[in-house]
């Protein structure tokens, strides 16, 4: 089984678990997991995925804060032209300790010894999701987070801008590219009537 560090998607986090109070910047380039999406709407695998932010530690853990980055494929549902850009999405995210040890240490965290059997979860009130450290505490890794924070906040509807007109109904023509173009509709409702007038009119 392959170490942990040697996961692409691999943060060290050993020098801010050792206490409470540290923080770790982070502003680095992973490779997008597999599964963000489908062929509709969804971010290639392995494409660039940029995560800036900061770890920060706590009792309990470890806060991620950061902007996730990735660039987005799809079509805009109105007027069906290709859409390639970077889809950005804010994340808050909590990494708990694995349990204390028999000693009271864990990744270099002591208690005191007079907190007994407490296991008070400062973070959960800080992130809805939470995510593993190894066991030792000194690796996040980030794969997990972001193929689902990824995954949770795709578009159900993209377009390609906010004010799209989408494409004429009768002839498909794109309406961005030409916003006064119509069709002089005919009400077929009167077509029959129409015939027969002109049929009257012609015998007489």
């Amino acid at each position: 089984m392959p170490r942990p560090e040697y996961s692409p998607w691999a943060v060290s986090v050993a020098q801010v678990a050792s206490r409470a109070g540290q923080s770790k910047p982070i502003d680095a380039v992973f490779p997008a997991p597999s599964g963000i999406g489908d062929n509709i709407v969804g971010i290639p695998e392995g494409s660039d995925v940029h995560v800036v932010g900061s770890f920060d530690s706590i009792v309990d853990g470890l806060i991620l804060t950061a902007r996730i980055s990735a660039p987005i494929s799809t079509e805009c549902t109105r007027c069906l032209k290709p859409i390639n850009k970077d889809w950005t999405v804010d994340v808050t995210t909590f990494f708990p300790y694995e349990s204390a040890s028999a000693d009271g240490r864990h990744g270099g965290r002591g208690r005191d010894d007079d907190k007994g059997e407490m296991d008070i979860i400062a973070g959960e009130d800080e992130s809805e999701d939470t995510y593993p450290l190894t066991p030792d505490g000194a690796f996040a890794d980030l794969e997990a987070l972001i193929r689902d924070t990824l995954a949770e906040s795709l578009p159900l509807q993209p377009l390609c801008r906010e004010d799209c007109l989408g494409l004429c109904p009768q002839c498909g023509a794109d309406l961005n590219e030409d916003p006064d173009h119509h069709h002089d509709v005919v009400d077929d409702r009167f077509a029959s009537l129409a015939a027969l007038k002109a049929k009257l009119e012609s015998g007489e």
